[in-house]
């Protein structure tokens, strides 16, 4: 086993202050390696990074189109949003077209990350609902298609033929049977898998035709699309998801995962990238991918989205820069 690697380093003046380790892989579209830091073959939880592949039966089964969703769902159905209103009032709109109320949700209540939303609670003395969850995107997707399949309420358990539906199909485009699961912070089981899996399944992702025959990739291909197309809603403003996608205009689908993970699709390349900063810091994570996406260029270094992440100035109180993250010469 190969371990962790330098990823993302952090600069104070003339001294390495700290060092964000872990594990990145290029996969093409045939599976194969092409670009690999640290150990390709190492066990994870994507977490949030999988909810595309989580929400590829409510498509491929045809309970999407049965329920008449809009593309605009597809994207909240892959998103980790803020709670914001242009998140809520969709969910809230996906919740009463299919029949469903906030109750029917397994995810558990979240206050909402967006600030408007969380001071209007306060102001209203209000609590957050279940839709205010960064994941009730998901969650509408799970409803929906249990619904198509007339299965009962408890769609979260891991015997639920929901989840043995999302199982199929995490396995089949990681091309590896999942060692088990953990149960992720909105409830529903997140299935592991290698790092090398998770880059072969978002090469799988990236290389999907929307007229492809075959319904697994063309549920593949518009889940992608819906992401690039509404960037906003997958995460929401100043997120990196949403800003790296702005900035790629629309080249890549971006997603984040809880605890430092993150993927990525790039249909024009045919190529799928997931990694994993070890001790789950979010800042080395984004410099990280940031890097990748500049290296097969499909990011500018010198966007400001770029920079907010990559080579990026660290100030202190009084706006004197002290430092910088930048990626590690191994990354670079």
């Amino acid at each position: 086993m190969t371990h962790p690697v330098p990823l993302a380093e952090i600069w104070r003046g003339p001294f390495l202050e700290s060092v964000h380790s872990g594990h990145a892989v290029v996969c093409d579209a045939s599976g194969e390696v092409v670009h690999a830091w640290g150990d390709p073959t190492a066990t994870v939880l994507p977490r949030s990074s999988a909810k595309m592949i989580q929400a590829l039966p409510l498509v491929e089964s045809g309970a999407a189109d049965a329920a008449s969703l809009w593309q605009e769902h597809l994207a909240l159905a892959c998103a980790s949003h803020q709670g914001a209103d242009i998140h809520t009032r969709r969910v809230r709109g996906w919740l009463e077209h299919i029949g469903m109320r906030d109750s029917d949700f397994r995810c558990g209540a979240q206050v909402p990350a967006d600030t408007d939303a969380a001071h209007a609670l306060i102001r209203e003395n209000a609590r957050p609902c279940q839709y205010h969850n960064n994941c009730s995107g998901k969650h509408s997707g799970f409803l929906t298609l249990n619904r198509h399949l007339g299965a009962g309420p408890e769609y979260i358990e891991p015997d639920h033929p929901v989840q043995k539906a999302v199982r199929e199909a995490f396995e089949d485009v990681t091309g590896q049977d999942s060692p088990g699961y953990g149960i992720d912070g909105c409830s529903a089981p997140n299935f592991a898998t290698s790092l090398n899996g998770m880059a072969r399944a978002m090469a799988f992702f990236a290389a999907a035709r929307t007229d492809d025959s075959a319904p697994r990739a063309s549920a593949a291909a518009r889940l992608r699309e819906a992401m690039a197309a509404y960037p906003e809603l997958v995460a929401g403003e100043g997120r990196a998801c949403t800003e790296l996608m702005r900035a790629a205009g629309g080249r890549v689908a971006l997603k984040t995962g809880a605890e430092a993970f993150f993927v990525a699709m790039i249909p024009e390349k045919k190529l799928g990238v997931a990694l994993k900063v070890a001790d789950g810091g979010t800042r080395g994570a984004e410099c990280a991918i940031a890097a990748i996406l500049v290296k097969l260029g499909v990011l500018e270094p010198d966007h400001p989205a770029t920079r907010k992440r990559m080579n990026a100035p660290i100030r202190n109180w009084r706006g004197i820069e002290t430092g910088m993250i930048r990626p590690s010469v191994e990354m670079a």
